[in-house]
């Protein structure tokens, strides 16, 4: 199983201006090379066997002629290859001369691809020699090479693993792009043959219209376009090799390189097609513009079992990379957490919030929402009533952060002991205090909602939620305890980004002595301090330790709800991503943990309070996850069972 996995190739030769000997010769080499890497599909940029500035010399029969036999040779040199190739070269067309892809595999050509939109300005004159794709009727025929083969610029190539399309260089800049409405008729990859030019800015502007154009069609993009060799008389062609899947760069060359190069990665097509099925607007468009059915040319499979990744597969999906973008991020997301209570606050005219201050991370989080909110809406910080209700769990560590942090805020804090409640119900109903199980974690989680919510009766408050994305998800919360609040600002936000979050607060926004707390309270063990600490006061009760680590949980949730993945497939792009951190055991045996949870769960996050969707997953019943409470799991785990 290669998991949709569709290793593609973007192909920079160097090139020898009307020298087709020599190009089709660096052509082989690279299409060997892409070969024994496995890669499935390897585009070359624009009139790759020519050159692309050839000029007048396009006229010249010889040189037609021998661009020809080129192919030729190359059909004959691979032809016992299961790669597919798609060169560029000039092709005449009745009586007529057009810029065209030409796709070939095991010495066959598939199919030729004509390029629609020809540049006639300022450095470009290629009306001058070329004719359009718009020129003649589809489902053309052309011979080339003693083989009659499909023309016309909606040809879609199809094998097992995907269906792409092809245009060239300008198609892309129209501004209804070719690859649009082959996206819309079942390309899940476009490739482009490209002599692109460069100039001051140009590079950046191209790599945002690669992604847009990605991530508007939903599909993978590869780019190949000319690099060293050609002439450089008025222009000079820098050898830009990018590919993007929806949107996302997955791997460039080096421009301006003088040697040859083959850039290579791997796009999910399953991923591509999990977006298209969940996104209604893509299937409107289809309905709208994917008619008439294309041409489909099929293209034999290559078999590829587990391939061994080349792309990066992210450990921690939620939380962005890079020191900038995590600063942009972090502002953005805080943004969002402050903007959905203060419409709250706004709309209710209260003025008054609480919050259970434990000093986690996730309670000390919702606090920070809450002080910035007052202060934009300028209430005051006294406003917020911050309670810590130690239990049978608390530490000394926690407690005097909480107390700490509050003080340092300069919000209104209060102290009440759940013991002495906690105590009573146990005996009301029969428990034995001594017996540490779930009624005695959960009677006390229950005290302490019961308290925020007559407090904040009592003040006229809110009582702002503090659990996060991840605990709704494994169900890591007391149903009608920690589950319910009036706002649950940190609904959107994951565990593993919780930490980023509050570290991000702690170097950029409060005082030196909140700065301090916060540190320390990031440093301390994530637990709900439900069982008595151990002899020497320490927390004894560590919630990783008991239902798995957060950052696989992330993962396995972030790859399960953003693109539908199965269980064999989060379990595979795991083993990359935390390869050397944990062993295959340790996640099969997390991922199983994991479905079993999520699905039995499912009715704590069916009445969950309002909060703010932050990234692209969400739990919302109201919005993004609609799921039966009773649905089985029996499919998943049979599929974990399975894994090895």
């Amino acid at each position: 199983m290669n998991f949709g996995f569709v290793k593609v190739a973007a192909a920079i030769p160097s090139v020898k201006v009307a020298d087709c000997r020599y190009n089709a010769e660096q052509a082989r080499t690279l299409i060997c090379e892409a070969d024994n890497k496995r890669v499935h599909i390897l585009v070359f940029p624009e009139m790759n066997l020519t050159g692309y500035s050839c000029g007048d010399l396009f006229g010249q029969s010889l040189l037609l002629e021998q661009a020809e036999m080129a192919l030729m040779h190359l059909l004959n040199d691979t032809r016992q290859l299961d790669i597919t190739s798609i060169l560029g070269m000039p092709v005449q067309v009745r009586g007529t001369l057009m810029n065209c892809a030409v796709v070939i595999q095991r010495g066959k050509i598939l199919g030729v691809v004509p390029k629609t939109y020809l540049p006639n300005y300022k450095e470009f004159y290629e009306q001058r020699w070329f004719t359009s794709s718009l020129t003649f009727e589809e489902n053309m025929t052309v011979c080339l090479c003693g083989q009659q083969v499909p023309l016309g610029k909606d040809l879609l190539f199809k094998s097992h693993e995907v269906c792409f399309g092809v245009e060239l260089c300008e198609d892309v800049w129209a501004t209804i792009p070719p690859s649009s409405l082959l996206a819309l008729k079942g390309a899940e990859i476009i490739f482009n043959l490209s002599a692109d030019t460069e100039n001051i800015c140009k590079h950046q502007y191209l790599r945002s219209l690669l992604a847009q154009q990605s991530a508007r069609c939903l599909a993978g993009y590869v780019f190949a376009s000319s690099g060293f060799g050609e002439s450089t008389t008025d222009v000079v062609f820098a050898g830009n090799a990018l590919i993007y899947e929806n949107g996302t760069l997955l791997a460039e060359s080096e421009r301006f390189s003088f040697t040859p190069q083959l850039v290579v990665s791997e796009i999910d097509v399953e991923r591509l097609q999990a977006e298209r099925l969940q996104n209604t607007t893509f299937a409107a468009n289809v309905q709208q513009y994917g008619s008439p059915a294309p041409k489909i040319i099929p293209v034999e499979s290559i078999s590829v079992q587990e391939p061994v990744l080349m792309r990066h597969v992210d450990p921690h999906p939620f939380v962005p990379s890079g020191d900038k973008l995590l600063d942009e991020r972090c502002e953005e997301i805080f943004s969002i957490q402050v903007a959905g209570l203060a419409k709250r606050l706004v709309h209710t005219g209260c003025k008054t919030v609480v919050v259970g201050i434990s000093g986690g991370l996730d309670s000390t989080l919702a606090l920070l929402v809450c002080v910035k909110t007052f202060d934009k809406l300028g209430i005051s910080r006294k406003g917020i009533v911050g309670i810590t209700m130690p239990g049978f769990g608390t530490t000394g560590r926690t407690h005097r952060n909480a107390t700490e942090l509050m003080k340092s805020l300069g919000v209104t804090s209060c102290e009440i002991s759940i013991r002495e409640a906690c105590i009573q119900h146990f005996q009301d109903i029969g428990h034995d205090i001594n017996v540490h199980d779930v009624t005695y974690e959960n009677v006390q989680a229950r005290e302490r909602t019961q308290i925020l919510m007559d407090y904040a009766n009592k003040v006229g408050g809110l009582v702002i939620g503090t659990g996060d994305l991840s605990e709704l998800a494994l169900g890591w919360a007391t149903y009608n305890g920690d589950h319910m609040s009036m706002y649950g600002v940190n609904a959107g936000i994951p565990k593993t980004l919780v930490r980023y979050l509050v570290t991000w607060i702690a170097e950029t926004s409060v005082d030196s002595d909140s700065r301090a707390t916060l540190l320390d309270i990031i440093d301390t063990p994530i637990s709900p301090e439900l069982i008595p600490a151990d002899e020497q006061g320490n927390i004894k009760q560590k919630t990783e330790d008991l239902v798995g680590p957060y950052e696989l949980h992330d993962f396995f949730l972030y790859h399960f709800l953003r693109f539908g993945s199965r269980p064999a497939k989060i379990y595979y792009l795991a083993r990359q991503a935390f390869r050397g951190i944990y062993d295959d055991e340790t996640i099969k045996k997390w991922l199983t943990s994991f479905f079993r949870r999520f699905f039995a769960q499912q009715f704590k996050r069916s009445c969950l309070p309002d909060g703010p969707k932050v990234g692209s997953v969400s739990l919302s019943p109201r919005g993004d996850w609609r799921m039966p409470s009773d649905a089985s799991a029996a499919l998943w785990l049979q599929e974990c069972a399975e894994l090895s």
